[in-house]
């Protein structure tokens, strides 16, 4: 089984362009037209056409759906893909897909989850793109644990997009929110017009474990999707390149050259010190901490240390000296070796909590909840932090030390 995804998005992305690219790499179209059908809403095709785009050859999903005045909610999508029974790993991700959308949906229009209506990303299209984008990564093993998917810088376009709303800026608000909120590598890219769709980046977002060029593999497959338009200065085209990852230490790991920043100070008030450490990490700064030492004449004090990315230090330095009493930072270089990393959401009795996953060779070896969201799920559902800690746990199914994965 391959284990590496490479998504070239560097022309855009939009649901039917990736569906269209994994069909192309081999995806099966009956499988995808199976679960599709099982979705209980008005009647939807999808076939696969052969097309040429500035001169390549490649693969449009064209989906066909009937004419349709609902507006469906995340509540009423979810009993959807629930009705439609799709394989575990397929209907995670697509309901990560469609929380991404929701989350981001409520943020640019400032309302609660609970009150968003899909516009554009819940007609019946979208629908079919995301959950044909799902059963298309499930049949070529691509939603398994281990499994590298890396996606290049995502070209947004210019201009203006017509929408619900009326014409908007592009990138439009829920794009840029769900390539944030992804921390996504994002440029304008070629041509002057919407070239991301808000439901291709978040399928980009719920896809990619990282974000970068074309990683070292040995290629088994490929395809290329089209978009509906074929201007003539550019080929309207997303790629995906699948094939098995050559292991070396460029993507076992990550190695940074650092900065860190450190003063020893012994007369700031110490209630103060949270508020420093939360100021450090906010210019920049991967982390801060405190160190208790005992100084001359037995007095009490305390060691600040900051760990910077060189193009932070600066803005980290004049926080650290405005922050705290201190005269003087000692700065000194570190290198430091990263885990490539990846997000899942799991899902608690509806209360969505993101876990940071670390890997080694494609399997994890650790994996830590956010504490805000575990919280948040606790207080809820009236039961103790440590109980969801403990179901979240088991769904990301960590393996104990010396199993093997």
């Amino acid at each position: 089984m391959s284990n590496a995804l490479w998504v070239d998005a560097t022309h855009g992305a939009a649901g039917d362009m990736l569906l269209g690219a994994l069909l192309d790499a081999g995806a099966d179209l009956e499988a995808v037209r199976t679960v599709v059908g099982r979705l209980g809403v008005e009647p939807i095709e999808i076939a696969a056409a052969a097309v040429r785009r500035h001169g390549l050859r490649a693969t449009q999903a064209v989906v066909t759906t009937a004419t349709a005045d609902v507006r469906r909610g995340p509540a009423e999508i979810a009993e959807l893909l629930t009705a439609a029974d799709l394989p575990p790993a397929a209907d995670a991700f697509a309901c990560d897909v469609f929380d991404r959308l929701a989350r981001a949906e409520a943020r640019v229009h400032g309302v609660d989850v609970g009150e968003v209506h899909f516009h554009e990303v819940g007609a019946l299209d979208a629908l079919a793109d995301v959950v044909g984008c799902a059963v298309a990564l499930d049949t070529l093993g691509l939603l398994a644990d281990g499994v590298a998917r890396i996606v290049s810088t995502v070209a947004l376009g210019g201009g203006t997009a017509a929408t619900e709303h009326g014409r908007l800026p592009v990138p439009v608000p829920a794009t840029l929110e769900l390539l944030t909120e992804a921390a996504a590598p994002v440029g304008a890219g070629p041509g002057d017009r919407e070239l991301c769709t808000p439901t291709g980046a978040a399928l980009l977002a719920a896809l990619a474990t990282g974000w970068g060029h074309l990683p070292d593999l040995v290629v088994r497959a490929h395809g290329s999707g089209a978009g509906s338009a074929d201007p003539p200065d550019r080929p309207n085209l997303l790629r995906v390149v699948i094939g098995d990852a050559v292991t070396t230490s460029a993507n076992r790991w990550r190695e940074d050259e650092l900065q860190v920043l450190e003063a020893t100070v012994d007369d700031l008030d110490p209630r103060l010190w949270p508020d420093v450490l939360d100021r450090l990490v906010a210019t920049g700064a991967h982390d801060a901490w405190l160190t208790p030492v005992l100084m001359r004449k037995g007095r009490p004090g305390h060691v600040v240390t900051a760990l910077v990315p060189p193009d932070a230090l600066d803005a980290t330095f004049g926080e650290l000296v405005r922050a705290t009493t201190t005269l003087g930072v000692r700065v000194h270089g570190v290198a430091r070796r990263a885990l490539p990393r990846d997000t899942v959401t799991v899902d608690v009795d509806g209360h969505p909590v993101a876990v940071k996953r670390g890997l080694l060779d494609g399997a994890v070896t650790t994996a830590q909840p956010e504490f805000d969201d575990v919280r948040a799920a606790a207080d809820a559902l009236s039961v103790p932090a440590a109980e969801i800690l403990r179901r979240v746990t088991a769904a990301v199914h960590l393996p104990e030390p010396g199993q093997d994965t």
